[in-house]
């Protein structure tokens, strides 16, 4: 399993994401992705609690605590490797959160236009 390159949606070096609690396809807090990453868990959002009992209601609890997976649950505020997909379908919901450029993989761009990101982003300036 080979990481790809480390390049965040604006050509430049990914940033960490998050690591309270630790996020990312690897568990290493970056939102990098490789070609057994199905979901592409490329999207680096700021969560919010609209979202996320959006995303509970869908079927994909990220707020609740797994202890067997070693996962806290997230709560508003948190960082968040998302699937680009589910980003993307939240969008069309108008439940999107808002996303981190710089933390946030260039292979999101497969999926989700930058304009569209930019119009979500929390770190441009």
């Amino acid at each position: 399993m080979n990481k790809n390159e480390s390049i965040n949606v604006l050509g430049e070096e990914l940033l960490l994401c998050g690591d309270d609690p630790i996020t990312g396809f690897f568990r290493d807090g970056y939102c990098n992705t490789c070609n057994e990453d199905m979901g592409s868990h490329t999207v680096c959002i700021q969560a919010t609690q609209d979202f996320l009992e959006y995303s509970r209601f869908i079927g994909n609890d990220l707020s609740t605590p797994n202890p067997d997976f070693g996962f806290q649950g997230l709560k508003e505020g948190d960082s968040w490797c998302l699937c680009a997909a589910r980003w993307l379908q939240a969008y069309k919901k108008n439940m999107a959160p808002n996303v981190y450029l710089t933390k946030t993989h260039i292979r999101s761009l497969e999926i989700i236009p930058l304009e569209l990101l930019k119009k979500f982003a929390v770190d441009l300036n």
